[in-house]
């Protein structure tokens, strides 16, 4: 399993996390984006990501979408998964982010960036914990503390539930829970 190899270092950093933040297209949806005849968009979203973000927030880990652009499907997802955090049309996640650390009185050290292209760089430039998925643009892969092994939209966000509550003494807690 991938927890085995994840470094001393990654351990460290999920340790700390209080805000787990994602970005939306490739990153929790495999990048394509989907219009049907009407225009209308749609989005396919993995069900252990999302699993993975219902069991952050219940082990107290919030969980927060900062997405560049707008769609109707991404609330709906979060809705559903009971996030209370989302921002969509954010040209610049650095200053949205840098926002909600202040409205959540976190620091950058507290906080987990998962993105997958450029404009997620600014954001995780700051934070304790950068996270590219394996699918990400070789810029972003390069900034990052560490490259999940499952793409965008296949598991990844769940890859990195798994690892931060794993970090914080929390994975057999919830490995019991399902026995």
């Amino acid at each position: 399993m991938y927890l085995a190899d994840i470094s001393a270092d990654v351990l460290a950093r999920a340790a700390k996390i209080r805000l787990a933040v994602f970005d939306v297209d490739g990153t929790l949806t495999d990048g394509r984006l989907w219009y049907g005849e009407d225009g209308h968009e749609t989005k396919v979203f993995h069900v252990h990501d999302g699993l993975g973000l219902k069991r952050l927030m219940a082990n107290g880990v919030q969980v927060a979408i900062i997405s560049a652009r707008i769609s109707h499907p991404v609330a709906l997802r979060a809705e559903e998964l009971d996030i209370a955090h989302v921002y969509q049309g954010q040209g610049d996640k650095r200053a949205c982010l840098d926002q909600l650390l202040e409205a959540l009185a976190l620091s950058p050290e507290e906080v987990a960036f998962v993105g997958d292209d450029l404009p997620d760089l600014p954001p995780m430039r700051i934070v304790g914990l950068a996270v590219a998925v394996a699918n990400a643009h070789p810029w972003v892969a390069e900034q990052a503390h560490w490259q999940t092994t499952h793409g965008g939209g296949l598991g990844a966000a769940r890859e990195v539930a798994d690892v931060i509550l794993h970090a914080q003494g929390k994975s057999d807690a919830e490995r019991g829970r399902w026995q």
